[in-house]
């Protein structure tokens, strides 16, 4: 994920605003692609499960050469969990000839026989179709409210001095429902609420970055909360967020204005420690919560590990969301 200094990526810089459709495409000038999908979705019986669906770029030169010479290789990796179980798998192929990739006029990301896709020139409304020998899923996804271009004019800054940045799309209002089947068994109607991401950049960690963490809440109906805390040697954490609404309201929330501090540690199975409940207090908004993992046995033994799993967060709003959290 580091720049190195003989490969002449295109930096991320404040002066390149993001433009919707059109920035839904791939960025070959950029080292590193990635789309996130999560969604909290119950069955007919009002049982919980949550679904995570990603999908990275990352190019290992800047000369985007064609077949077995290209540079792109395509990591996709697919979540399915409740409060006691994990359904996972991931997929990865080299770009250049034809395993995985992307168009745009329809809409369409792929790697195997993993696939979103829509009519249009952007990922909604869209469907999501992933077949394992663990799971398959089989979704909806469309639109109930305004996508968001967070940070400034979607150049969203991670270090107070360091030249760490990444241009992004999120889509914080979505509804999804379809089907997942687990184990071979009868598919299982859902149906619930869902966040998308995209975003894209060149050497997306600084020198002496221990990881991140990443808390998004669905606080209502109506309003959604993304916070970002990034973590670096021999530093205070720095952090961000973005509070929007279905009306199109967009706040963005600074290092001054946000309190985000784990309460509680979990030793894993993995031997790995990690913050499983967290208090996120924002004066100015009124929030004031305490949030906590559903299931925490979550980390992730990808190719890129991490932990990420839905979260609930309870005080002075009830709210269902997801955590991301790497570099522990």
């Amino acid at each position: 994920m580091l720049s190195a200094s003989d490969r002449i990526f295109e930096p991320v810089l404040p002066d390149n605003p993001v433009v919707v459709p059109r920035d839904f495409a791939f960025h070959y000038e950029f080292q590193h692609g990635w789309w996130h999908f999560f969604a909290n979705v119950v069955d007919q019986q009002g049982e919980r499960y949550a679904i995570q669906w990603s999908y990275f770029r990352i190019a290992h030169h800047d000369v985007n050469l064609q077949g077995w010479l290209n540079p792109q290789l395509y990591i996709a990796n697919v979540v399915i969990s409740n409060g006691d179980r994990v359904w996972r798998d991931q997929r990865i192929a080299r770009g250049g000839i034809g395993q995985a990739g992307m168009t745009e006029k329809p809409f369409k990301l792929w790697i195997d026989n993993w696939s979103w896709r829509s009519l249009g020139t952007t990922p909604f409304p869209g469907a999501l179709k992933v077949a394992t020998e663990q799971l398959q899923l089989d979704l909806q996804i469309v639109t109930r409210g305004p996508l968001v271009v967070p940070g400034d004019y979607g150049y969203v800054k991670k270090h107070d001095l360091l030249p760490v940045a990444s241009h992004a799309i999120t889509a914080p209002f979505l509804a999804v429902r379809g089907e997942i089947q687990l184990d071979g068994q009868t598919p299982i109607r859902v149906e619930g609420q869902a966040w998308m991401s995209k975003e894209w950049g060149s050497g997306l960690l600084a020198e002496g970055q221990q990881g991140w963490d990443w808390l998004v809440l669905h606080l209502d109906n109506e309003t959604t909360l993304s916070l970002n805390r990034y973590r670096h040697d021999k530093q205070m954490p720095y952090l961000f967020g973005t509070l929007a609404t279905s009306d199109g309201k967009v706040v963005k929330l600074s290092d001054e204005q946000l309190t985000v501090e784990p309460l509680r540690t979990q030793v894993l199975k993995n031997g790995k420690d990690i913050p499983v409940e967290w208090q996120v207090l924002i004066p100015e908004q009124d929030i004031n919560v305490t949030v906590r993992a559903v299931n925490h046995e979550l980390w992730l033994p990808f190719v890129i590990p991490y932990w990420e799993g839905p979260v609930n967060a309870l005080g002075s709003h009830k709210a269902q969301g997801f955590m991301q959290m790497t570099g522990y």
